[in-house]
């Protein structure tokens, strides 16, 4: 049965004929009438990317708030239910107080127009409006520009995160397009971050960003490098630090860790109060499940990546290589990612697939069209119907290592049967 937020969740889904529809009008119209609670917000943090948002979002929330201040956050997608998208004062939104706000913008709404992620976007908006919070960090949903939650007018802080291809029927075909939409978000801002990115993007990024003041770029004002297995070296212009690893596992977290460390030490420049100590602990201990997450499942070692791109998979692949291992792989993905390209990349370093359709996506590959893939491949693919059978496969294997990836849907419906 379902539960009232999911029914209501459902009702707006059908408020507009497109999931995806890029386009500021509708929000504005509709925050107008909720009496423009995005004028009145915490102070900001802004991230856009294709890859990592979730990461540096987790990684500057913990050092906030291991330094005793208030953090509301806007995350998506979620990985098990809702509420974990819009964070108050620390904590995943109430069920009530989620509930009542939808209810409350879905009425105000009068039943016009709007996608799913711009009406919850205004109720978020409404809810970070009343929290009282000393920051609110902000995720794009999709792009930057046209994304619903660039209504705001000014913010203390843009961060774009490492940029590749994806949803490029709505960003656009080239990697200059993709790179220009996600740069829609700097705008009346404090500072600017730019985390790590491939040659191509960062020569595109800098000739938009020329003109622009106060930004700090991975590789000439920040960067980090390992040390041993215990700590990493942060460096910011001439000063040098030594960090604690993260717990998160891959490399790329490292970078993603830079980016956060880069935020404290901005911010402690405009005179905010953020002890070393403090922070450092909460690099450490900062967790984002369901990205390169192990856990432990009748003696199984787990493997949990919400990979679904391409610059996805060039991480997982680069992980799995670091700690020798060829998994099994449970494997399910949406119908509009280049399957072909993510499985030709981890192909050399799994064992074989286990297709399976993602449980309530009507809009994925079918068991029968990721076993045409696989074959193409070369690799041998098992097709399996549903997540109880992927369950029972993994206890009888006589294999210990199995990865769960292709999409961030498919890995919160088996991570919830792990727990």
């Amino acid at each position: 049965m379902k539960s009232k937020t999911n029914k209501l969740l459902d009702e707006l889904l059908k408020l507009h004929p497109k999931y995806i529809d890029l386009s500021l009008n509708r929000i504005k119209k509709l925050l107008k009438k909720l009496g423009d609670p995005h004028l009145d917000l915490p102070q900001t943090i802004h991230i856009a990317g294709t890859n990592g948002k979730g990461s540096i979002q987790s990684f500057i929330r913990n050092i906030l708030t291991n330094n005793g201040y208030t953090c509301d956050a806007y995350i998506s997608p979620h990985l098990s239910k809702f509420n974990e998208r819009i964070v108050i004062n620390n904590k995943d939104v109430s069920t009530r107080k989620l509930l009542d706000t939808l209810k409350f913008v879905k009425k105000i709404n009068n039943n016009k127009p709007i996608t799913f992620f711009e009406i919850t976007t205004a109720a978020a908006f409404v809810l970070f409006q009343r929290s009282n919070s000393d920051f609110l960090i902000l995720e794009t949903g999709l792009g930057g520009r046209l994304d619903a939650t660039n209504v705001i007018p000014k913010k203390l802080c843009s961060i774009i995160t490492p940029i590749s291809y994806d949803h490029e029927e709505f960003l656009g075909k080239t990697i200059s397009n993709i790179t220009n939409e996600k740069l829609g978000i700097i705008k009346n801002n404090k500072f600017v971050l730019i985390s790590k990115q491939n040659k191509e993007v960062d020569e595109i990024i800098k000739s938009k960003l020329f003109k622009s003041k106060e930004i700090y770029y991975y590789g000439k004002n920040y960067k980090i490098s390992e040390l041993n297995k215990q700590k990493i070296e942060f460096q910011f212009n001439k000063k040098r630090r030594k960090i604690y690893r993260p717990l998160l596992n891959g490399y790329h977290q490292i970078e993603n860790a830079s980016v956060a460390l880069a935020f404290s030490e901005v911010m402690s420049q405009k005179k905010l109060k953020l002890n070393f100590n403090l922070t450092n602990k909460a690099i450490r201990e900062t967790s984002w499940p369901g990205r390169i997450e192990r856990l432990h499942y009748y003696n199984k070692n787990i493997i949990l990546d919400g990979s679904h791109n391409i610059d996805g998979a060039k991480k997982l692949n680069q992980y799995l290589k670091s700690i020798k291992i060829k998994p099994i792989v449970v494997f399910g993905m949406l119908n509009n990612k280049k399957i072909d390209i993510f499985l030709e990349i981890i192909k050399n370093q799994i064992k074989n697939v286990l297709a399976i359709e993602i449980p309530e996506q009507k809009n994925c590959f079918t068991t029968e069209e990721i076993g045409k893939r696989c074959s193409l491949l070369s690799i041998k693919c098992l097709e399996i119907r549903n997540i109880n059978e992927a369950l029972r496969y993994i206890k009888m294997s006589k294999q210990n290592d199995i990865l769960v990836t292709g999409s961030l849907y498919l890995v919160g419906k088996i991570r919830s049967k792990f727990l």
